[in-house]
């Protein structure tokens, strides 16, 4: 008796279907993933199985994620010579800046010879790298040879050269430029992630022209063109190889007086000129002035005495606005000689000699905006004319190439 209920009970075991988990809709599933704090968690993740690989490798999901989790901060780009200086331990993205200083190619050997048998980094965007071809002196500005470049893939496009019609539609010729500073635009939320578009500001004695390439339609265009004149502006005496960006807007520093800055909206493709505060020192008027975003559309302006053992930050209001600015000091490194070079991501970046030491090296500080936190990044080499890009990236397996 007792083997005949045995024999029952297997076949009612043999014949009651598997347990099944509740499936989970694709909505929490994102929700839970936009809370994983790490890449190289999400990554992981992301080889599970195929439901969740196929939710991460979203391109709507990995642009939720990546608003939420900012790209992490891999080093900096090098310009004459063209190098990649990683983040350095104890920093926190040491180990990914590793793989990345292993897995891409900034030496840019993998490039066609450029017209001048090398090639500058001259922008860092989105992990994009502009670069140009051209001698250190040389007029025909327009003619230097530019490309994009993702280090990453070691993929890169050769832009074509600004035509002599495209300046003949403006009333100018390759001999009147007098400065050209080509710049990324950054790509924003871009559906295709590999559009992008370069601007090229361009100065001659009697206006100023920005042409813009763009990569869906592989060509320039003129984008903005004012006399200077028109902006109750001098022909300037000296220009700035500094190109702030906000709020959609490029913002440059023309002329030795530098309480002014010239502004392009690029919504509206509209030239106007920015009154920097005047009770400022004219001391602060010099390269070492960066601006960034303050919230609710205001700029937040950074500068520096040359030498000076802290750093000044005002913010400027909209026309809209009444009260006075808001201002403030941030302490530099006492055992450095620090002084600013950009912004970017949210942070600035300083350059650091140790007091009573050679300047054949030096240390790059991040200073974060919103916590006035300073934190070393790396060692870096100082060369003469050498500029330097901060390279913000994802680790190389959260490219959706790689998911």
């Amino acid at each position: 008796m007792a083997s005949l209920i045995r024999s029952i009970v297997r076949l009612f075991v043999a014949r009651r279907p598997p347990t099944r988990l509740p499936a989970i809709a694709d909505d929490i599933l994102q929700e839970i993933f936009l809370r994983i704090g790490s890449f190289a968690d999400l990554a992981s993740a992301s080889s599970a199985c195929s439901t969740f690989r196929r939710i991460i490798a979203d391109r709507a999901f990995l642009r939720r994620y990546r608003t939420l989790h900012p790209p992490l901060l891999l080093g900096f780009v090098y310009s004459a010579p063209a190098d990649f200086q990683r983040a350095e331990a104890p920093h926190p993205n040491s180990a990914a800046a590793h793989v990345l200083s292993c897995a891409a190619g900034f030496s840019f050997d993998y490039l066609p010879p450029g017209l001048w048998n090398r090639w500058d980094p001259c922008d860092v965007r989105d992990g994009r790298i502009l670069l140009k071809s051209s001698p250190e002196r040389y007029r025909g500005v327009a003619l230097a040879e530019l490309a994009v470049c993702d280090p990453v893939f070691q993929r890169y496009l050769l832009l074509p050269p600004i035509t002599d019609e495209l300046l003949a539609s403006v009333e100018i010729e390759d001999q009147d430029l007098l400065w050209f500073l080509p710049r990324l635009v950054p790509s924003g939320e871009e559906d295709d992630e590999t559009s992008f578009k370069v601007i090229g500001w361009t100065y001659c004695n009697t206006k100023i022209v920005v042409f813009i390439f763009s990569r869906c339609s592989g060509s320039w265009i003129v984008g903005a063109s004012t006399c200077w004149d028109a902006l109750s502006l001098n022909m300037p005496d000296y220009y700035d190889q500094i190109c702030h960006y906000a709020y959609g807007c490029f913002f440059g520093r023309v002329g030795r007086e530098g309480n002014r800055l010239l502004k392009l909206d690029m919504s509206r493709m509209e030239f106007s000129v920015v009154d920097l505060p005047l009770h400022l020192p004219p001391e602060l008027f010099d390269p070492r002035i960066v601006l960034a975003e303050a919230g609710e559309g205001r700029l937040l302006m950074f500068s520096q005495i040359c030498g000076g053992a802290s750093v000044d930050y005002t913010t400027l209001q909209n026309e809209s606005e009444e009260g006075a600015n808001v201002c403030g000091t941030v302490p530099l490194p006492s055992n450095y000689k620090c002084s600013i070079k950009c912004a970017a991501g949210g942070y600035i970046f300083l350059l650091g000699t140790r007091k009573g030491r050679g300047a054949l090296s030096a240390v790059c500080f991040s200073l974060e905006i919103g916590t006035s936190k300073i934190e070393r990044v790396s060692d870096i080499r100082l060369l003469k004319h050498c500029h330097i890009y901060p390279y913000f990236g994802f680790p190389v397996s959260m490219s959706p190439r790689r998911i």
